[in-house]
């Protein structure tokens, strides 16, 4: 009894711990969806905030807000491209570590431009633009190798894959036409009649004894040439009519309602 208490405390147990277990992942698969949710809005509105002061403010403000919207456009992009390719191409490891030391470099930079926007002082803005432009230009032109290098390596490998996927078709399908022989498939005016050896004429008649048959004779037996083949009936031919017999008048029954031929006087 003791043991059963026991057994039954013991499963109590394990299912409270598995209830708990299952509740602070599900919190915490739903906090990430949060978090992920609440970013992917704060940039939204951050690059609709860029877009608009772009073209509302022209000059040093509008000039930094077009630098900071080149940077995350171009860093997005090249993260999506490596996180998306990464499953499939584990190559791409090490392209994205590279990323992310270059992402470093990338948010230094956009930190730096936001702090310059409340800067009040335009003349300062103004003499740090054409540094601050270099650093977006080799931040920008890094990314974008490490872009185009992934797409053209995703691209290589679906052409070599769309290749080898062609070349299996085309055995399989010569494997399903397997009665079609490459030489007939080769000649379409090749003689189709069986059993006629190769390399003879289509008019040529067929010699299995392999002796030289005299010139317009053909052996009993033999396979004819293409005409004779079209000549063949299933039946009595017009050259081979079954033979007739003609009655004998004597035996011929007579009925009552024939007439009795009159003999014609010739004597007149």
């Amino acid at each position: 009894m003791e043991a059963a208490v026991a057994i039954i405390g013991l499963l109590f147990v394990l299912f409270v711990l598995a209830g708990v277990f299952v509740t602070v992942k599900a919190l915490q698969a739903a906090k990430r969806g949060v978090d992920r949710t609440v970013a992917q809005a704060r940039r939204t509105v951050e690059d609709t905030t860029l877009r608009a002061r772009q073209v509302a403010q022209p000059g040093v403000v509008g000039e930094l807000a077009q630098l900071r919207l080149s940077l995350r456009t171009s860093m997005r992009a090249t993260q999506d491209v490596l996180q998306g390719g990464s499953p499939d191409d584990a190559s791409l490891g090490e392209a994205i570590g590279l990323f992310q030391r270059l992402s470093a470099h990338g948010h230094e930079l956009d930190d730096e431009l936001k702090r310059l926007e409340r800067e009040p002082d335009r003349a300062t803005i103004a003499t740090r633009l054409p540094e601050l432009r270099e650093r977006l230009e080799r931040i920008t032109h890094s990314a974008e190798s490490l872009r185009w290098a992934a797409r053209d390596r995703a691209r290589k490998f679906a052409e070599d894959d769309l290749a080898s996927l062609s070349d299996q078709i085309d055995v399989e399908a010569g494997a399903l036409r397997h009665w079609t022989r490459p030489e007939d498939a080769a000649d379409p005016l090749r003689d189709p009649v069986p059993g006629r050896p190769e390399g003879a004429a289509p008019g040529e008649p067929q010699n299995r004894g392999g002796a030289q048959q005299p010139e317009g004779q053909t052996p009993a037996g033999a396979a004819g040439g293409p005409s004779d083949a079209a000549g063949r009936t299933w039946g009595p031919t017009p050259e081979d009519p079954p033979a007739i017999t003609a009655r004998d008048p004597r035996t011929q029954p007579s009925y009552p309602w024939q007439k009795t031929p009159r003999t014609e006087d010739t004597s007149r």
